[in-house]
């Protein structure tokens, strides 16, 4: 028998200051059975950097292979962005940037990221509408510790740096931007 979804609430305040975006959500995020806190938390955050009212989350890791996990499509269908997560293959890239106007990829591991860089770059150079950023280790972990059936989350975002934080921690994340959207 197949495992189901584990189902998070999460009430989520943002202050952007580098966006001038201020604005409440309430999220549905659906777990799934192979996907570990860290990575969960990782697409919530993809949300809180790309947060708008037109951004949503897919079915997810079961979904569809055409679409992304989060993305943003305005009314016509044309995908104004396409958020990825982890260290996927170029040909996956490539996909992704033929069908969306922006592509932001989300990469996390610790050690690994700066190997699986270091092999991929030359090949994503290419791709103009593609934004690469790691998330290191250390805010990843801190992260996960949020996690929490019902969660209750503030955020502020000012000069690159972002502070998620709960009623009893905060988490201070800083993104390593590896290769900008031209």
């Amino acid at each position: 028998m197949a495992l189901k979804a584990t189902v998070f609430k999460v009430q989520l305040q943002i202050a952007d200051m580098d966006r001038n975006y201020y604005q409440d959500h309430s999220l549905t995020l659906a777990q799934h059975p192979s996907e570990n806190d860290e990575r969960m938390m990782v697409r919530l955050l993809a949300f809180v950097i790309n947060a708008s009212t037109s951004l949503s989350f897919t079915k997810g890791l079961s979904a569809d292979a055409d679409q992304a996990e989060l993305w943003d499509c305005d009314l016509t269908g044309n995908i104004n962005l396409w958020v990825e997560f982890g260290q996927p293959d170029e040909k996956w890239l490539r996909k992704a940037c033929g069908r969306a106007r922006q592509v932001h990829l989300f990469c996390y591991g610790g050690r690994s990221v700066p190997v699986w860089w270091k092999n991929i770059e030359p090949a994503l150079q290419r791709y103009q509408n593609l934004q690469v950023t790691d998330i290191p280790e250390e805010a990843v972990k801190a992260m996960a510790g949020l996690v929490n059936r019902n969660m209750q989350l503030q955020c502020n975002v000012s000069e690159g740096q972002i502070w998620l934080s709960d009623a009893n921690q905060s988490v201070l994340i800083e993104p390593i931007l590896l290769k900008a959207a031209k």
